[in-house]
């Protein structure tokens, strides 16, 4: 086994080391993120991405940097000008008034309201048509200034992460491409460096295990390395009074900032989210007794112009079950309208440049709260597996060099 009738294994032994390191990290960087959901035979033998597999925990984690840190629902809320917002919808607010009109004056008398006279049928309508910007606008007002009353936004975040696993993964991949890459590449060059004490160790002891010890520490100690450089040290620090080094996702902050800013608002914090959140999350129950409450308001306010003939063909309970269904049809509609007001939302609720305003104020500390959960709890597995493949590989190159 002397080098010069095996000087093919001898010289390959830095490239077959660096060859470990770059394929235990790209399987590594995999396992993080595929499959979306479990493969295998359940519970041990088959694998679910590392994300995906705690999507829930993760999603917890970034919502509460997010909430606790990032976005101030009220302050951001508190953006938006409720007449501003009643004139976005106007037009489509004056279809949804005219035909709920329409709708329960025909539900409870079919008849009534062609019998009605033209001017009373104008008058009412436009007078309501008159009052509900103006009901729009206190609405508006009334839920900027409790805005905690009918938004749960961290459960907003949870639901659409957890139900997206896809989306998290996006979310946490799209901010650490360069950090990705740079844990593949170092692997090339540690393994490299490795290798080559590993070849000076087999040369003189000959010993089969040198070679899968060494490709196990390769797999191991490049991928623990590799973690560590993305996120420490925090500050610029200067080595051996040569070279310095900062974490690469620390040394990264600022564009970090604005690919988080620009993934929250355009996938996690967005108008839709917000209204499916107001509208069928866990207080969505107040904010429809609010909108109720308001229309009903003004509905009692206008109504009088035809309560005098409605009162007498329906009786006045059955007017009163009129107005508290008109009222109800009213609400459900009006959030749909809302939308109209979509694009002025977006830019005056400005979450994009609010996140990256607020990430760049972040402690380095807190900054590294953004990736580091995706890694520290599972990363053992991860170090692991490399170590398993680069012993394995280790192994092959002894039966390579006794066969």
């Amino acid at each position: 086994m002397d080098f010069s009738s095996h000087w093919q294994v001898y010289v390959t032994m830095p490239f077959v080391a660096a060859l470990i390191g770059y394929v235990t990290k790209r399987v590594a960087i995999e396992m993080m993120f595929r499959p979306l959901e479990f493969t295998g035979v359940k519970p041990f033998l088959g694998w679910q991405g590392v994300l995906p597999a705690n999507a829930e925990r993760m999603a917890a984690t970034a919502t509460e940097m997010l909430t606790t840190n990032l976005v101030d629902p009220k302050e951001i809320f508190a953006r938006l000008d409720p007449a501003q917002v009643a004139k976005e919808i106007e037009q489509p607010l004056l279809r949804v008034v005219e035909d709920v009109t329409r709708e329960v004056m025909e539900t409870y008398q079919p008849r009534l309201w062609e019998v009605l006279p033209n001017g009373a049928q104008q008058l009412l309508l436009k007078r309501v048509q008159a009052e509900a910007p103006k009901a729009i606008t206190k609405i508006m007002r009334e839920i900027a200034g409790n805005i905690e009353d009918v938004l749960d936004l961290q459960h907003m975040v949870v639901t659409n992460l957890v139900r997206d696993k896809a989306l998290l993964n996006r979310l946490i991949r799209d901010i650490s491409r360069p950090e990705m890459r740079f844990i593949a590449r170092s692997g090339v060059w540690f393994g490299f460096i490795l290798g080559c004490v590993q070849l000076v160790v087999w040369a003189l002891t000959k010993s089969p295990i040198v070679l899968p010890l060494f490709g196990l520490g390769i797999g191991w100690l490049t991928d623990w390395l590799a973690l560590k450089m993305i996120f420490l040290p925090r500050e610029p620090r200067r080595f051996f009074g040569l070279y310095t080094w900062q974490g690469i996702f620390q040394k990264r902050r600022d564009q970090v900032a604005a690919d988080y800013g620009d993934m929250i608002a355009r996938e996690i914090i967005t108008i839709p989210n917000l209204l499916e959140a107001v509208l069928r999350g866990p207080k969505s129950d107040k904010l429809f007794a609010m909108i109720t409450r308001e229309v009903q308001k003004t509905i009692d306010a206008q109504a009088s112009v035809v309560k005098p003939f409605v009162a007498i063909a329906v009786g006045t309970k059955k007017f009163q079950e009129m107005k508290q269904t008109a009222a109800a049809k009213a609400a459900e509609r009006v959030p749909e309208t809302i939308r109209y007001a979509e694009n002025y939302a977006i830019n005056a609720l400005d979450v994009r440049n609010t996140i990256v305003d607020r990430m760049k104020k972040l402690s380095a500390l807190e900054f590294e709260q953004l990736l580091r959960p995706a890694f520290r709890q599972d990363e053992w597995k991860l170090i692991a597996v490399g170590a398993v493949i680069g012993g394995l590989v280790g192994e092959l190159q002894v039966l390579a060099l006794l066969g």
